[in-house]
């Protein structure tokens, strides 16, 4: 008789690496979030992430100038009118990991390639209590793309602009393994007015990198691992001689995802970045310029991590339970008291922050009502705050100051509902607490700004925020819309107050021959404003809208009394957005409007800056059946966005009309 054959073997398992963290929480439906797609940032008239994130009103930076021309610490981000000073208010995190810079809390743009993210999701307020320090105007969330094949572009634009980047992602054993970079460099434009400059001034060249490399793999059954790292340098000039500035950093980060029954994640990380920035001064008729002030180092780090878990609860109910940690430490290495271009004094300020929090939040839900809840607890703590001041010729210790630590706890919580009422409408409220830590630079190291001069301030409490918003939003078909009512406090608001005007000899910064500012803790902010968006879908078109309105008030006694009833420093009351799109396959076109309404440039409301739009395309058109040919163009109708204005009449710009042509190969 014939031998039997053995059975099949049944086939492996096929095992999916996704890049991702935990699903999208069940809470976050009762908050105002809005997502920007992989394509809209990939297709937008501009490389730089900060300028494609300002598509979304009510999200800002401190100045109107990108992260091609702007100063590094002028760059943080904040939403809903809650500025007044360059520290991040809104929390910008890649893959888990907090961006902000460990020293000063601004954000280096030219770190992160838009067209390497899958996708950034912006939640609006109620942030803290996931999230944490940091996050009381909202949250900005980047996941990184993770997907096999390669795509890449090389552009050539306005001013002898270069620009290139590539993506390649490939198995590596049973997991994923993707790696990314992007490069840019111009001769730049020249900042100032043609009206305001003189011959010292000269055009603000720039050159910038970064480079990503990720790995995915699963370590057991239900558990991938996600290990990162990222590197960037990115240089710039401000347009006058002894202005350059360079930072240069590093991430590395772990997490595991767990998504079996019990899902959760684990992430830690390390960051470090080195800043370097020099300062000139200008003679009154623009003929030459001179440093004042060498910062030759900065260097600072960031170390945490978070852990949450969904128990698996079942019914109705998605319960998160979660904790996490970070440390900061960082100083500021500063020649400056220049005589004859050449430095007579060294100054050394900085310390170390750390925060340590856990959180709870319930969401029920059950046919169209969702029901939300959570709280949180976070201990603070700053430590081994300094100040040192010394004489180079003969090492003599002018100033000394060591600060006491200082310490405490801040609680916070968020709750929210949402109605599905039917027929594509859902109705939703929410109300929340949030806090920020002061950061290093704002404890602690005085700075100078022209013939300005800024105090730091080592007592500076940490930020409250308490907000509630409603909103109704309609879904249905081609068309989706939302329109949100907001209301925040701000309460202890940091802010530069400003304080006398010299010539004349200051507290914490010596001489000072125009004004003089201190960080101070201001009574609070009030805001109060509405967010509208709508998108509609025809074919091949679509057509989005956007806009904020935000009536932002000071209210302010004691030293800082003469700001109340004024406008925070850099908070438009408008913004507007408007995008036409037309994509049919390999061939697509796009075309962005942005208004932002005038701004005050200084915290007692006496320079304004007036309103601006701008207008910008993208197109692409295939070659071959890989190789498209793109072109973008930003500020086509070369508005003069005024970016800073001097009490002497000096204005700067942001960037004029830059246009690009180049070559891509999509993603395959």
């Amino acid at each position: 008789m014939p031998q039997a054959l053995p059975p099949p073997e049944p086939p492996p398992a096929i095992i999916i690496v996704t890049g991702k963290a935990l699903p999208d929480p069940a809470a976050e439906r009762a908050y105002a979030v809005e997502t920007i797609g992989r394509d809209a940032l990939a297709n937008a008239p501009t490389h730089q992430l900060d300028e494609i994130l300002k598509q979304v009103p009510g999200l800002q930076l401190f100045r109107r100038s990108d992260s091609t021309s702007g100063h590094p610490t002028s760059q943080g981000v904040t939403l809903r009118a809650l500025g007044g000073n360059a520290s991040s208010r809104a929390l910008l995190i890649l893959d888990g990991v907090p961006q902000a810079d460990p020293f000063g809390g601004w954000v280096t743009w030219p770190a992160f390639d838009p067209a390497s993210l899958d996708e950034v999701r912006l939640i609006r307020g109620g942030g803290s209590v996931p999230y944490g320090s940091g996050a009381l105007a909202g949250v900005i969330e980047m996941s990184s793309l993770a997907a096999k094949g390669a795509n890449g572009a090389f552009e050539v634009g306005s001013r002898q602009s270069v620009s290139g980047r590539g993506y390649l992602g490939a198995e590596v054993g049973q997991g994923l393994f993707t790696i990314n970079g992007q490069a840019a460099r111009s001769s730049g434009f020249i900042p100032v007015t043609e009206g305001t400059r003189g011959p010292v001034d000269r055009n603000s060249p720039y050159r910038q990198a970064n480079v990503r490399a990720r790995w995915i793999t699963p370590v057991a059954s239900g558990i991938e691992l996600q290990a990162s790292g990222l590197g960037f340098v990115d240089v710039r000039e401000r347009g006058l001689p002894f202005t350059g500035n360079r930072t240069r950093g590093a991430d590395a980060s772990l997490r595991l995802v767990g998504s079996g029954r019990w899902i959760w994640a684990a992430t830690g990380y390390a960051q470090w970045r080195n800043f370097r920035s020099s300062f000139a001064s200008v003679n009154d008729d623009r003929t030459s310029a001179s440093r004042v002030a060498l910062q030759d180092s900065v260097p600072s780090r960031g170390a945490g991590g978070s852990i949450e878990v969904r128990p698996p609860v079942g019914g109705a109910i998605e319960l998160r339970l979660g904790a996490d940690a970070r440390l900061t430490t960082g100083e500021s290495r500063e020649l400056y008291s220049f005589v004859a271009g050449e430095p007579t004094r060294r100054r050394v300020a900085g310390g170390e922050t750390r925060t340590e929090g856990a959180f709870a939040e319930a969401t029920w839900s059950r046919g169209p009502l969702t029901l939300t809840g959570g709280a949180r607890l976070d201990h603070w703590r700053i430590s081994d705050g300094e100040l040192v001041e010394r004489l180079l010729a003969t090492g003599q210790v002018t100033r000394d100051d060591r600060f006491q630590s200082r310490s405490g706890w801040r609680p916070t919580a968020r709750a929210g509902a949402l109605l599905d009422v039917g027929g594509g409408f859902n109705l939703r409220s929410a109300a929340y607490l949030g806090w920020r830590m002061p950061t290093l630079n704002e404890l602690f190291r005085p700075f100078r700004a022209g013939s300005d001069a800024t105090a730091a301030n080592p007592l500076l409490d940490p930020e409250r925020l308490a907000g509630a918003e409603a909103g109704i939003s309609y879904s249905r078909g081609a068309a989706d819309l939302s329109l949100t009512v907001f209301a925040n406090r701000l309460s202890d608001s940091i802010a530069n107050v400003t304080l006398g005007r010299g010539p004349g000899l200051f507290p914490g910064v010596g001489f000072v021959a125009g004004d003089y500012r201190q960080r101070l803790n201001v009574d609070s902010v009030e805001v109060r404003g509405i967010e509208a968006s709508g998108e509609f879908r025809e074919g091949a078109w679509s057509l989005r809208l956007g806009a904020s309105f935000a009536d932002a008030e000071v209210q302010a006694s004691g030293e800082a009394a003469a700001l109340d009833g004024l406008r925070p420093a850099q908070t438009p009351k408008v913004a507007l957005t408007g995008g036409l799109g037309w994509n049919a396959g390999r061939r697509g076109a796009s075309l962005v409007v942005r208004h932002v309404g005038s701004q005050f440039e200084d915290d007692l409301n006496l320079r304004k800056l007036a309103p601006a739009t701008t207008v910008g395309a993208f197109g692409e058109w295939p070659l071959t059946a890989r190789l498209q040919l793109i072109a973008r163009g930003d500020n086509l109708l070369n508005e003069t966005v005024v970016a800073t204005l001097g009490d002497d009449g000096l204005v700067e710009r942001a960037s004029p009309r830059t246009l690009w042509i180049g070559l891509r190969l999509p993603l395959r």
